[in-house]
């Protein structure tokens, strides 16, 4: 018997609605779930408000129409001056999908990702499922989060702010490794040495540690021939009938960082043995602290990230594949409410997310 679909009030949060753009995972679910009949608000992590009633509201954006050409069309309503912009109680959602990326705001707004987080925790307690599991998504604020996963997935790792230290970790590795700052994204500060750095390893050094911490990493050839970004969901490969969600990015420029963001390029791939071991490897973890949808960045043998706030490249998946991903997505949030309504809040928020 099939069930029938009850619409769904899903909230996105982002840095800031607008800033957001089309090629953007959190748009496409959005377009996505608006076609369904559901209900979408997205919200920035400065909109929140704790009221005297103890309500969690936000200031939010709502869609005007019910179906989008495309996601640009959907972005352009939501982001225009004569938007619409609501007050909503967060509490009273059915979902609250965390979508906001904290390296983002570093030097700005240092502020937000963890207010967004303890926002987040408030209405966890209350009605809505909030994926990714707040509570867990604090402690994965930084990528030290990725030095709790087994020893066997994970490069040799040193993290330090003494340039000696991160010197003597290169050397240790025959003058080769990678150097990029212990919180950030899209290949941003990210530093290749090679023996013929030289005294450019003093500057590049210098860079990361400007703003922090540094991550001084294990050199992986393969890494010059790019990396995979598998998705997975519920602790599992995401995949429609055998195919992956899972893109290969390269760069052919030179550049050694093959994130989209960087410039660089992608294509369709089948994980191989060593992608799915991985995943296998990692899904525990993830399981247990709510991970529900996470992408994988994999080279070789070795994952180089797990990127918990804002895993994308589902809308590549899909232009690729001509796949819906994005339903599959929509199609297992509407299972879990369905299991909630039998169960009620005897499962708690990290259990609900990853059944």
């Amino acid at each position: 018997m099939t069930e029938t679909r009850t619409p769904m009030r899903l909230g996105f949060v982002v840095n800031d609605v607008a800033t957001e753009q089309d090629n953007y995972t959190t748009i496409r679910l959005a377009r996505k779930a608006i076609a369904r009949g559901h209900e979408v608000a997205l919200m920035g992590l400065a909109d929140f408000t704790y009221d005297a009633c103890g309500i969690v509201r936000a200031c939010a954006r709502r869609p005007r129409g019910t179906d989008y050409a495309d996601d640009a069309a959907l972005l352009a309503d939501i982001q225009a001056s004569d938007g619409v912009t609501e007050r909503i109680s967060v509490d009273e959602l059915d979902v609250l999908m965390l979508r906001s990326d904290p390296a983002d705001e570093m030097i700005e707004r240092s502020w937000a990702p963890a207010s967004g987080l303890l926002f987040s925790q408030l209405v966890a307690l209350r009605r809505a499922l909030v994926v990714n599991d707040p509570t867990h998504l604090t402690d994965a604020s930084n990528k030290t989060y990725f030095q709790h996963f087994p020893e066997e997935v994970r490069p040799v790792t040193c993290i330090s702010r003494d340039a000696d230290e991160i010197k003597a970790f290169i050397k240790s590795r025959e003058g080769y490794g990678v150097i990029k700052p212990l919180q950030g994204s899209g290949g941003q500060g990210v530093f290749v040495v090679t023996p013929d750095s030289g005294g450019n390893l003093n500057q590049m050094i210098d860079a990361v540690t400007r703003d922090g911490y540094a991550i001084a990493q294990e050199y992986l050839p393969k890494a010059k021939d790019g990396d995979l970004r598998l998705l997975m969901l519920n602790g599992r490969p995401l995949e429609i009938d055998g195919t992956y969600a899972c893109i290969r990015r390269y760069n052919d420029s030179g550049d050694a960082r093959s994130n989209i963001s960087a410039g660089g390029k992608y294509e369709m791939a089948v994980p191989d043995a060593d992608a799915l071991r991985l995943a296998e490897l990692v899904a525990p973890k993830l399981i247990r602290d709510g991970m529900y949808f996470v992408g994988l960045d994999i080279v070789g043998d070795k994952l180089m990230e797990v990127n918990v706030d804002t895993p994308g490249g589902i809308n590549m998946a899909e232009e690729l594949t001509g796949l819906d991903f994005s339903g599959h997505i929509l199609d297992d949030l509407e299972r879990k409410l369905r299991l909630r309504a039998h169960y009620g809040r005897t499962l708690d928020n990290a259990e609900l997310a990853m059944l």
